[in-house]
């Protein structure tokens, strides 16, 4: 199974939950500027809110996706909305590229709205998600 971590992180959060996520499933997280190399089981897209949208830089990658992904799992950190799960389906659906509906999101620190997160537990909760992920999908083959 050909698993990839991919992200955008302005001030580190997302950054944070890629290198555990990427940890967790024995891959290396790479930022949004690497394209994804040759067909893909899982990608592990990872964006953070800006100005309640995702940045350009995802747009982007999203758009430049040219092989075939089996589906793409969100993740995501934010100080003020929930998660960038409804941009980055909208951005996947133009492309046609299968959505995941589980994702992680958990707050990131921005001013001085949740100074320290994500944190150490919260990293400990998106490897695990992220393993729970693979397996089920190793299992479902």
């Amino acid at each position: 199974m050909k698993v990839a971590v991919r992200y955008f992180s302005r001030g580190g959060n997302t950054k944070k939950l890629a290198e555990a996520i990427a940890e967790a499933v024995g891959v290396k997280a790479e930022t949004v500027e690497k394209p994804l190399e040759g067909d893909t089981d899982i990608l592990f897209l990872g964006s953070s809110v800006y100005a309640y949208g995702v940045d350009k830089a995802v747009k982007t990658f999203v758009g430049s996706i040219d092989v075939t992904v089996g589906k793409v799992v969100n993740f995501s950190t934010a100080a003020l909305i929930k998660s960038t799960y409804k941009q980055v389906s909208k951005l996947l659906a133009a492309k046609n590229i299968p959505f995941a509906e589980e994702e992680f999101a958990c707050r990131g620190s921005f001013a001085n709205l949740h100074s320290g997160r994500p944190n150490e537990e919260d990293c400990a909760q998106a490897a695990e998600f992220a393993r729970q992920i693979v397996a089920k999908s190793e299992a479902a083959q």
